[in-house]
């Protein structure tokens, strides 16, 4: 009896062995649980995310499925105490170990398991933890965690076989989330410390790794007392191995964090819009009808018309790899190359930040100062506030999370009238604090916005793209994803048309004030009342009076035709039929703007922005190239007209501070907008190289200056295109001059109509 009860004990041993051993075996071959292939497990982090080059051939960020723009470097930039402290805190033995640190592993079983310690300590080695982070899914209970160990513990093995000890360490700084954008120790050595990674001291490196542990417990900006505790202990564990003496050790531990925090900046000074934009535009799928509201008709037609005529648009569903799946630039390892100059993206954001944040918007706070309605301005009810704060809340993701969890509306306002710990945006850097989320909403509005872009005229390349003033806080992007209402930059199409019907810039109209169908225009001046004055004279003032003559006699539909032919496709072009539509009530993004104003630049050819030049597969082949979409909009003899009234609002009109504030001696031509109550600020100016335009304003048409001197687009968004030419023309590494002239025959005489001037024989003796 006695025997068989030792032989069934040695069976069921050997059974259990038995399936261990086959349960390993199935783990290892990928039969049972996940488990990466060996092409996988050789690049776990770059393989497979997109690279994105600027056209100055800069790595402007990598996209991959976690959404994080990291820059990975290998461990000969990474700081001995960086690599010492990790050692030291998370794995002691790891240059003995071959992934399984089996000493730990049984000592965090007897004390955690048999005797049921919680401060037992981990049994995973560092390429463990990194096994983890790199192809384990979160586990939502302790049977699934068990479950996953025997995973990571054969990746481990695998992680170890196939890469050195070194570059494990590397891989491991490399993946990590240190919190604040920081994604990788390139970043955070950059955000925390403003350093790089190899120069970190001890202190610097022993907070850093201090942070893998619990980077949201130890944050240093919310909790510096703890993350300094954290920090000294991880100093002691160095004590312990031997890389830091006791004599050091006390010291070290006296001194503070030492942070210089760094706001994270974009990689290589790319633009994250500009990223954001253009991932989610290859991305695209075919517009579906059902995919889109009742009231998007016109956005499902131009999605539409986009996919159709637009290569790059929906690029990763319209074309397919040899498999026959279609392309994503998170998991193909594709290599994109881009019309955006860091350099002059540099250049374009800090225009914005030092007008928009430098100036504007501490006078839009000293305005508000003593305004109970602010950031709101003080013609609005306080029913319309509370109606724009409560739409406001419903499109956070709070609200919708509230939903979701089944919250009756009283706790979902419970809940944004209750203090939270939130991290805030200011100019000076993130600060941390306790406020109500309907509070912080408001808070967020009270910062006035703006968006930039920078065009080549004849090629439609993008050379700079700022969506909005800070990435991290403010999403919505105004380049190509929003618009706004455009005021007089609308005017110049209206004189282009004029232009196109027979008339020159010399061409008389009455400057008086009339009615047309129940609409009486007003203007800001009344210089030069009851003149007969030439069309120059009129668009350099800007004159609503002109515009409103102009469209009377033109037509509101062919105006409205010659809009969509620039470009302008709002729904609400279409709907307004009324002469009003020569003042610009209607909406267009900047993007759209610039585009259209490349036709006065380029001999009446409209450039579409042109933002990719090519694509190439993971081993290197070009699988696509893009060239720029053109359509022809006016006459080369129109666009030679135009570029003589656009110059004249730079010599004598609204936008003649270029010349005198900033001193700009370029061959420019531009125009000012300002919409109803200065809402929107606009500037658009030509160049013979570049197109840019600026527009500046508030998240709602209510917020915004009371007073015209400091609201208009003169004063809101014309500093910013002028700083940010100053710094290109300054830049001789880029090519553009101040001396450089637009292509217009020497003897051409803009008063001359269109058809007494043969183009072609001027062209041919003057060109």
């Amino acid at each position: 009896m006695r025997r068989h009860f030792v032989h069934f004990l040695w069976g069921t041993l050997l059974a259990v062995l038995g399936l261990v051993f086959v349960f390993f075996i199935s783990v290892w071959n990928g039969w049972v649980g996940y488990m990466p292939d060996m092409d996988e497990l050789s690049n776990p982090i770059d393989k497979f995310a997109s690279q994105v080059y600027s056209s100055d051939q800069q790595l402007i960020g990598t996209w991959n499925a976690d959404n994080n723009n990291r820059v990975a470097i290998d461990y000969n930039g990474l700081s001995p105490h960086l690599v010492h402290a990790l050692v030291a805190t998370e794995d002691e033995r790891f240059y003995e170990h071959s992934g399984i640190d089996f000493i730990a592993l049984g000592r965090a079983v007897v004390k955690r398991g048999v005797m049921g310690k919680a401060s037992a300590g981990g049994g995973s080695t560092i390429t463990q933890q990194l096994a983890k982070q790199l192809f384990s899914e979160k586990a939502h209970s302790t049977v699934e965690r068990l479950l996953q160990k025997p995973i990571e513990w054969i990746i481990a093995v695998k992680l170890e076989r196939h890469f050195t000890k070194e570059e494990i360490l590397a891989m491991y700084f490399n993946y990590f989330d240190f919190l604040h954008n920081a994604v990788g120790i390139k970043r955070a050595a950059n955000v925390y410390f403003d350093k790089e990674p190899r120069r970190l001291s001890v202190t610097e490196s022993a907070m850093l790794v201090g942070l893998c542990k619990n980077p949201s417990m130890f944050n240093p900006l919310r909790y510096p007392e703890r993350c300094l505790q954290r920090r000294n202990v991880v100093l002691m564990q160095m004590v312990k191995s031997g890389y830091v003496t006791n004599a050091e050790y006390k010291e070290l531990s006296q001194r503070p964090l030492g942070l210089h925090f760094t706001k994270p900046k974009p990689v290589s000074g790319a633009g994250d819009y500009f990223q954001a934009f253009l991932r989610q535009y290859m991305m695209a799928k075919k517009p579906e009808r059902e995919d889109y509201q009742t009231w998007q008709n016109r956005q499902f037609v131009l999605d539409s018309i986009a996919w159709e005529q637009d290569p790059l648009y929906g690029w990763c569903n319209k074309n397919t790899k040899r498999n026959g799946e279609p392309y994503n630039v998170n998991t193909d390892g594709l290599r994109i190359y881009t019309t955006l100059d860091t350099r002059m993206q540099q250049y374009a954001e800090e225009s914005v930040r030092k007008h928009v944040g430098g100036y504007l918007q501490s006078q839009f706070n000293l305005a508000m100062r003593f305004k109970k309605n602010a950031p709101f301005s003080s013609n609005i009810s306080r029913r319309t506030i509370k109606e724009i704060l409560n739409r406001s809340c419903r499109q956070t993701v709070r609200y919708r999370r509230l939903k979701e969890q089944g919250a009756t509306p009283e706790e979902i306002k419970r809940s944004f009238r209750t203090p939270h710990e939130m991290t805030l945006f200011t100019y000076h850097g993130d600060i941390d604090t306790v406020m109500t989320p309907i509070d912080s909403i408001r808070y967020y509005k009270s910062f006035l916005r703006s968006a930039f872009v920078s065009m080549d005229p004849q090629t439609g390349a993008v050379k700079a793209y700022v969506g909005d003033i800070d990435y991290q806080h403010f999403k919505y992007d105004v380049v190509m994803g929003g618009r706004r209402q455009v005021g007089s930059t609308i005017k110049p199409f209206l004189y282009a048309l004029a232009m196109q019907n027979g008339m020159t810039p010399c061409t008389l109209a009455p400057n008086v004030q009339r009615t047309y169908g129940g609409w009486t225009p007003r203007n800001g001046s009344r210089a030069r009342y009851g003149q007969e004055v030439p069309l120059r004279w009129g668009l350099q003032q800007s004159n609503n009076w002109i515009s409103a003559y102009l469209i009377n006699l033109l037509g509101p539909s062919q105006f409205v035709n010659i809009l969509h032919d620039f470009g302008l496709n709002n729904p609400d072009i279409d709907k307004n039929t009324s002469p009003v539509l020569c003042l610009g009530p209607c909406e267009a993004s900047v993007g759209e703007m610039v585009s259209a104003y490349t036709t006065f630049a380029n001999g009446g050819i409209r450039c579409a922005p042109l933002f990719v030049t090519k694509i190439e597969d993971s081993h290197g082949n070009v699988i696509a190239k893009f060239q720029p979409l053109m359509t022809e909009v006016i006459s080369e003899v129109s666009s030679y007209q135009m570029i003589d009234m656009l110059r004249a609002v730079i010599q004598g009109g609204t936008g003649s501070r270029l010349r005198y504030a900033y001193h700009l001696t370029a061959d420019i031509g531009g125009k000012t907008g300002t919409t109803n109550n200065n809402s929107d600020g606009w500037f658009m100016g030509i160049t013979p190289e570049l197109v840019s335009g600026c527009w500046v304003g508030g998240e709602d048409r209510d917020i915004h200056f009371d007073h015209t001197s400091i609201g208009q687009g003169a004063t809101t968004a014309l500093p910013v295109w002028a700083y940010f030419m100053q710094r290109v023309y300054a830049d001789k590494r880029l090519g553009y001059n101040q001396g450089k002239k637009f292509a217009i025959p020497a003897k051409f005489n803009p008063c001359q109509t269109a058809d007494t001037i043969n183009v072609n024989g001027i062209q041919e003796e003057y060109f």
